[in-house]
């Protein structure tokens, strides 16, 4: 049985339509979402004194820090497709002002990381726990299957996502830790 037989059993004809409406309303969904997070990025920025490039170097900080792999700055500057030079002054300028850390690598002293640093950390903190709040108040009333098969979808989109920003000759965020090991 091939990939698409078994798309067709999955989903009889009948059914195709509803999935096809389906699959456009969580893109929609999503694009609301991502405006969204992207509008409360901005207000976080601004109370904070930061541009939108600071605010989302210390999103992909705090992305890699969360899956264990934090970011060299090359690495940084790759994933916001900025130069050395560039993104070295943004460094320089987010740990003056207290949002960023930069550590020796322990297990290459040649390497540098980076860092959320206490300060910053306390704003997001601040800032973005009641939106933490807000949104498992919005989902509460959803059962643990129900967000099992929420985080499925979400991993697949993500997955399919990065495939096609590999696909377009950018390293993708989710190959951040091979990457990260090599260089």
């Amino acid at each position: 049985m091939t990939d698409s037989d078994a798309t067709a059993a999955a989903h009889p004809a009948g059914a195709d339509s509803e999935r096809a409406a389906l699959e456009r309303e969580i893109g929609a969904d999503l694009r609301a979402l991502t405006a969204v997070s992207d509008q409360l990025g901005h207000i976080f920025a601004r109370s904070n004194s930061l541009r939108p490039n600071d605010f989302r170097a210390l999103l992909h900080i705090a992305t890699a820090e969360y899956e264990g792999v934090p970011l060299t700055p090359g690495r940084l500057g790759t994933l916001m497709g900025m130069s050395s030079a560039a993104v070295t002054y943004l460094v320089e300028r987010m740990i003056e002002s207290g949002h960023l850390r930069r550590a020796g690598d322990e297990s290459d002293r040649r390497r540098v990381l980076l860092y959320h640093d206490e300060p910053g950390r306390a704003a997001a903190e601040d800032f973005f726990v009641p939106v933490g709040q807000s949104t498992r108040a919005a989902i509460a009333d959803f059962g643990v299957d129900d967000l099992r098969t929420t985080h499925r979808v979400l991993s697949a989109i993500i997955e399919g996502l990065g495939q096609h920003f590999d696909a377009l000759g950018a390293p993708a965020p989710r190959d951040q830790a091979e990457r990260t090991a090599r260089g």
